[in-house]
């Protein structure tokens, strides 16, 4: 018989890749579901990102990457955080991985070991705690409500901290939040940390732009905690990427070396085609995305005004990435026609059943209170997605 590993045993499956799958199994069954479950912008990745892959093809880079990555990419995207978030790293801090995820869990296991604390601000995204488990390390999560707009405080922050916390990870623009941690939040978040200077903090940015206020600001920006900063990004969101499988760190010298010497026991170098790719989205100019920004704008004013229509639900006004996280509170303990609703997780399913629409349960990210809603579909879409969705509410009592 075989014998899965205590590790394997102790991990949650992600639960929006779950949502999205039971959602693929109904619409196999004939079923007319809506899933907005996935955080996948539904454009596709730009003509010229494209033209400079079959460029490289075409010039034979098809061989074994560095695992670092190229030079010439990692020199792009010193050049990308110079100009964009005005922070100044050598190529020799940059390690390419194959997507952001790859990334976090290269940090978390280059740094946790067991009886090590990771401090989480919730809600968190679904991967952080399960990376964090198979390091052996002991998440400690600190709650902020929709009542805080999401967002924990210094103040918290520092409560939080122990003689054993040695890693924090958090994500401005969150997901599933769509929260953005402004520079005088961030601030007085590097008043805390320059206190503790054995704490590493990973700043997952990969929603970076697409933000609605304007400006990003990075943790990074801070010079007495640029050393505890580990800055985590990509290509996968903003440049509609997600399939090419790409992310990078900027880090600390030998937090990058530890990484790359990570890395090349697992998957060696990302794909060659796909470096090559990304060099022409970190050298491009941040306004060509504006269209798609603008577009993802209009549809969190369309689900929000949605939204607030529908008794009991309670929003705020996020001001980045392409979710909303509702609080949906007021329909626990109400049923309809037998089905009673107990957990967050229990309206999803209904919702699904009744409404055949997939979202993603709160709890996953720390909230039991509430759901998220991927806006990452067109106005259509999310116009009949929203319209079941009240119907559906409505029959609870």
């Amino acid at each position: 018989m075989i014998q899965l590993s205590k590790r394997l045993l102790e991990m949650e499956e992600s639960a929006t890749i779950a949502m999205s799958r039971k959602s693929r199994e109904l619409k196999a069954e004939g079923k007319d579901v809506i899933s907005l479950s996935l955080g996948e912008p539904d454009f596709f990745t730009p003509q010229f990102i494209k033209d400079a892959a079959i460029e490289a093809m075409n010039k034979n880079f098809t061989m074994y990457t560095p695992v670092q990555g190229y030079d010439d990419l990692r020199e792009s995207i010193v050049r990308k955080l110079k100009r964009d978030n005005g922070l100044t790293y050598t190529k020799d801090q940059i390690i390419v991985s194959t997507g952001a995820k790859q990334s976090i869990a290269n940090v978390v296991l280059s740094l946790i070991g067991p009886g090590d604390e990771v401090i989480v601000p919730a809600p968190y995204w679904v991967s952080y705690l399960e990376i964090v488990k198979v390091a052996e390390g002991t998440s400690v999560v600190i709650h902020a409500g929709i009542e805080n707009d999401f967002k924990v405080s210094a103040e918290q922050l520092e409560k939080a901290i122990t003689p054993k916390t040695k890693l924090i990870i958090f994500s401005t623009p969150c997901n599933p939040t769509g929260s953005v941690y402004s520079k005088e939040e961030l601030r007085a978040w590097a008043d805390v940390l320059k206190k503790y200077p054995n704490i590493t903090v990973i700043s997952d940015e990969i929603y970076e732009h697409i933000n609605f206020i304007g400006h990003h600001e990075s943790l990074a920006q801070f010079p007495e905690v640029y050393n505890q900063v580990v800055t985590v990004n990509g290509v996968s969101k903003a440049w509609a990427m997600t399939g090419w499988r790409l992310g990078y760190i900027a880090a600390p010298k030998e937090i990058a070396e530890a990484c790359n010497k990570i890395q090349g026991q697992f998957t060696s170098g990302t794909c060659s085609i796909t470096q090559k790719a990304t060099i022409a989205a970190m050298d491009a100019d941040p306004a060509v995305l504006k269209d798609m920004i603008a577009a993802f704008h209009k549809r969190r004013d369309l689900v929000i005004a949605a939204l607030n229509t529908i008794k009991g639900v309670k929003t705020n006004l996020p001001e980045g990435a392409f979710y909303v996280f509702p609080d949906i509170s007021y329909f626990i303990g109400k049923s309809f026609n037998g089905t009673k609703i107990n957990t967050a997780e229990d309206l999803c399913m209904y919702l699904l059943s009744d409404a055949l629409v997939a979202l993603v349960s709160g709890e996953a990210f720390g909230d039991p209170n509430c759901i998220r809603i991927s806006y990452a579909a067109s106005e259509e879409t999310l116009t009949e997605a929203m319209k079941r969705i009240k119907i559906s509410l409505e029959k609870l009592a």
